[in-house]
């Protein structure tokens, strides 16, 4: 049975409190950087979005009883990640890349302002992630940069292989590693690094966190078949137009399905134990494989 929990005003909740956070992180720039460069990251930044990363980690950090407020340190983490995820959305729709026009139903960055100022917002917003999570008092602000740094190398890892795998293809073993690497990484980050904030093993919560990053990229290859443009905010079917490495064109969308309920339930077992603190992360957990978009 479901929690009793409201995820849409959550989410909505974090996303307001996220953006109100990046707003001013990006404007603490305005007098210093080109007004180009800033709007243009303000552009990425501000284009709307699930926030799931940032919901995942505030989420994670009270379920492991810690502080989850705007002036916390879970805070701090989560405007960093998000900081990260959306330089990588930025470079990832460059048409040297997957050369997408439409994110989050705006044009991308290269297409609203240029593809050398993407390639910059992307740079700078990496760079700002990383200074600002450097700047918190807590001790524990390095160990997070060095959690962020190491997941975010694999996302990359995993973008190459993503690349090299067009109009190949590949085996069930090679597919999984592609999506570790590529979306679960981040998001195994977001969970572990809001438990890391209230003190819990990370060790112990990672493979939590990667069971639903797998779950979410799952669900995100079946919403490119089955959803439309219009509902996603970004061009439906393009996956299989250029003929990426995916689970449902190895293993067919019923069986991604039932994969990816499988790794959910295993991701619910284990946050049981947390009991009604973790209301909002078993919330955000099922809202990975029911989402529309």
């Amino acid at each position: 049975m479901s929690d009793p929990f409201a995820i849409e005003p959550y989410l909505r909740s974090v996303s307001a409190r996220v953006a109100a956070g990046l707003t001013g992180l990006v404007e603490s720039r305005r007098d210093v950087a080109p007004a180009r460069l800033v709007d243009a990251m303000r552009y990425a930044l501000l284009g709307g979005g699930k926030r799931l990363r940032p919901a995942l980690i505030l989420a994670s950090c009270e379920a492991h009883g810690g502080d989850a407020s705007d002036p916390s340190l879970a805070m701090r983490f989560a405007l960093s990640m998000e900081c990260v995820h959306t330089y990588s959305l930025v470079h990832d729709d460059l048409p040297a890349m997957d050369d997408d026009d439409l994110r989050r139903g705006r044009p991308t960055v290269h297409v609203a302002f240029d593809e050398a100022t993407a390639v910059l917002v992307g740079d700078g917003l990496q760079s700002l992630a990383f200074a600002h999570l450097l700047a918190a008092p807590e001790p524990g602000a390095a160990g997070l940069a060095r959690l962020l740094a190491d997941n975010a190398l694999l996302m990359v890892e995993g973008q190459q292989r993503d690349i090299e795998a067009e109009h190949r293809t590949l085996t069930e073993p090679e597919v999984l590693q592609l999506m570790v690497t590529k979306t679960g990484a981040l998001l195994a980050a977001a969970v572990t690094g809001g438990a890391r904030c209230a003190g819990a093993d990370a060790a112990a919560v990672y493979p939590v966190g990667l069971k639903l990053g797998l779950a979410f990229q799952m669900a995100d290859d079946l919403l490119d078949l089955t959803a439309d443009t219009a509902t996603l905010g970004k061009r439906a079917g393009k996956d299989a137009a250029a003929g990426k490495a995916t689970l449902p064109s190895l293993l067919g969308a019923e069986a991604t399905r039932a994969r990816a309920e499988g790794l959910l339930a295993e991701a619910l077992a284990a946050l049981s134990p947390l009991g009604p603190r973790a209301a909002a992360l078993r919330a955000l957990a099922r809202y990975v494989i029911e989402r529309k978009k």
